[in-house]
């Protein structure tokens, strides 16, 4: 299953909807990648694929400084799951990958 390109997620949270961007690729074989949101740019780390479940970690500084942990799973373009900040209730994920014609959807 490839998780490559550039996937525009939305965040439920408690305080409101965060919407994001998320690039994967690939370097020397490894998935790597960063992530897009309020204004910011972080790496993402501990990228883990396996079947149709993906992980990874990334730390955010906006709205507040919080360490997150996505689990998700991948379904063609589409991906569900949630996002974890350490003991806060988790956060539901949706998200829908780009195609490489923008402003068309399938």
């Amino acid at each position: 299953m490839s998780v490559e390109g550039t996937w525009d997620l939305s965040i439920s949270t408690p305080i409101g909807r965060i919407k994001a961007m998320v690039e994967f690729r690939r370097k020397d074989g490894v998935l790597i990648g960063s992530a897009h949101g309020a204004g910011e740019e972080v790496p993402i780390s501990d990228v883990v694929l396996d079947g149709d479940r993906l992980r990874w970690k990334q730390a955010v500084t906006k709205p507040m400084r919080l360490n997150l942990a996505f689990a998700v799973t991948i379904d063609g373009d589409i991906l569900t799951g949630t996002s974890k900040a350490g003991r806060l209730p988790a956060s539901k994920v949706t998200g829908e990958r780009r195609t490489l014609q923008a402003g068309t959807r399938h």
